[in-house]
C-alpha cells in the first residue's frame, strides 16, 4: 500500500470538498491516525478501506489498484430477438451486486476456493458428444460428493448440490422479459442466473443448461437465453449445453431403471414428467432419442403440459409448491454470510452487504443489532414510585 493509495484516498477528499478533519470523522477514524495514513507512517486497514470506500461512493479495490471494476460484456444466444438496450441495462444493474460483493470478498482474502471443473474432452469432435461427456463426469462429480441420484431430486436441492460440487452461485431473479437465464464466470467467481417464472420445468432445463455453458468455459463474457427452445438452436455451444442439460436431467441409467418395457403407457410417460420435472418436449426428445418410444408416441407427449401430467398422476398440489418456489427471488447464500462474518469481524462495513442483498444498511443493522428488551423487574417511566410494578405488553 503506497502513495498511489493515499492519492486516491486525498482523491476521494477533494472531490467532497471537506477538511481533513470532517472527513476523518465521516470515515470514524481518529484524525492523528488518518494523518499518519496520509503520511504513510500508519497503513490503512481493511476496514478503514470499506470506510473511506463508502464515503466516496466507490469500491476498495479502486482505492487499492485504480482498476476501474470488473464488468462484463453481453453475449447474447438466442432463438429469438435479442434482449434490448433497457433490457440489457436492467440486466447489468442486476449483475452490479454480485459482482461487487465478489470484488469485496477477495480483497479481504475470503473469496472462496472454487473446485476444479471438468473439462470438454478433445478427442470428441462432435459438440453433442461433448455435452454428453460433460453431464457424465458432471454426474460423477455429484454423486462423489454424495448427490447420487437426480431423479426425484426438487429443484431447490438440486440448485445446492450444483453450488456445492462445483463451486457455482445460483440466483433466481427477476430477469428482463424474455431472458431465460445468464451466466458469467470470471477468475474468482461463477455465476448463474435464472428468472422467475411459472414453468418450473423451464426453470430447471435452463439452471442445467446454464451449468453447461459454465462447465464448457462458454461464458466468458455475460451469456443470456432468450427463450430456450431446446432441439431447435443452431449455435453449436448451445447445442452442447442442450445436450448436456438433458443428460444431466434424465440420465439414461436412471431412466432406464425405471423405464423396462418398449411399451409406455401414458400414464407411464405423465409420472416421469413429474418425477423428472421436466417439460413433456424434453421427456419425449430424450426418449425418443434412447429408442424407449416411437415418434408418434413422443409427439403425443408433447401435446400435454407439465401440468397435465401432474393433474393425470393425481399431484397438482405437488405442481402448486413447485410453481411456487420457482417465482420466489433466490439469492447465493454464500457471499451473504462471507460478507456478514466480515463484518461481524471489524473487516468492513455492512455497505458491501447492504448491496448485495438490495437491503438498506440500516435495516440490516437493526435487524442484526435489535435494542435490548428490558430486563425483567426493569421499571419505565418517571412517575412511577420505586418498588411500583409495571406491566408491559
Amino acid at each position: 500500500m503506497g502513495d498511489a493509495v493515499t492519492d486516491r484516498v486525498r482523491k476521494v477528499m477533494v472531490e467532497a470538498s471537506i477538511s481533513q478533519a470532517v472527513f476523518a470523522e465521516g470515515i470514524g477514524l481518529a484524525p492523528d491516525k488518518l494523518s499518519k495514513s496520509l503520511s504513510g507512517v500508519r497503513r490503512f486497514t481493511s476496514l478503514d478501506l470499506a470506510r473511506i470506500a463508502e464515503f466516496g461512493d466507490t469500491t476498495v479495490d479502486w482505492l487499492l489498484t485504480g482498476r476501474e471494476p470488473l464488468r462484463p460484456t453481453i453475449a447474447a444466444r438466442t432463438s429469438a430477438p435479442t434482449v434490448d438496450d433497457q433490457g440489457r441495462g436492467r440486466l447489468k444493474d442486476l449483475v452490479e451486486r454480485f459482482v461487487t460483493a465478489h470484488e469485496v470478498l477477495d480483497l479481504l482474502d475470503l473469496a472462496p476456493e472454487l473446485p476444479e471443473l471438468p473439462s470438454v474432452r478433445p478427442d470428441l469432435k462432435r459438440y453433442a458428444d461433448q455435452g454428453v461427456a460433460l453431464a457424465d463426469e458432471a454426474l460423477a462429480r455429484l454423486a462423489a460428493e454424495g448427490t447420487s441420484s437426480i431423479d426425484g431430486l426438487d429443484t431447490a436441492d438440486l440448485l445446492q448440490a450444483l453450488e456445492r460440487t462445483f463451486g457455482v452461485d445460483v440466483a433466481k431473479i427477476p430477469l428482463p422479459d424474455g431472458v431465460d437465464g445468464a451466466a458469467w464466470q470470471a477468475d474468482g467467481f461463477r455465476l448463474i442466473m435464472i428468472a422467475r417464472t411459472k414453468v418450473p420445468t423451464r426453470q430447471r432445463f435452463t439452471l442445467a443448461h446454464e451449468l453447461g455453458h459454465i462447465l464448457a468455459r462458454d461464458a466468458q463474457d455475460l451469456l443470456t437465453e432468450t427463450q430456450l427452445s431446446p432441439g431447435r438452436q443452431k449455435d453449436m455451444t448451445e447445442v452442447r449445453a442442450n445436450v448436456f442439460a438433458a443428460n444431466l436431467l434424465m440420465p439414461r441409467g436412471e431412466i432406464e431403471s425405471v423405464v423396462r418395457e418398449k411399451d409406455v403407457t401414458d400414464e407411464q410417460l405423465a409420472s416421469l414428467v413429474v418425477r423428472f420435472q421436466v417439460s413433456p418436449s424434453a421427456l419425449a426428445a430424450r426418449l425418443t432419442q434412447l429408442g424407449i418410444i416411437p415418434p408418434e408416441t413422443g409427439a403425443r407427449l408433447r401435446g400435454l403440459t407439465a401440468q397435465d401430467c401432474h393433474w393425470l398422476t393425481g399431484q397438482s398440489d405437488l405442481f402448486e409448491s413447485r410453481t411456487t418456489w420457482s417465482q420466489a427471488n433466490r439469492l447465493p447464500f454464500r457471499p451473504a454470510q462471507l460478507l456478514y462474518e466480515a463484518y461481524l469481524a471489524g473487516d468492513t462495513t455492512l455497505r458491501p452487504l447492504a448491496a448485495y442483498t438490495g437491503v438498506d444498511a440500516d435495516r440490516i443493522r437493526e435487524a442484526l443489532e435489535p435494542e435490548p428488551a428490558p430486563q425483567e423487574g426493569e421499571l419505565s417511566g418517571t412517575d412511577v414510585d420505586e418498588g411500583d410494578l409495571v406491566y408491559q405488553p
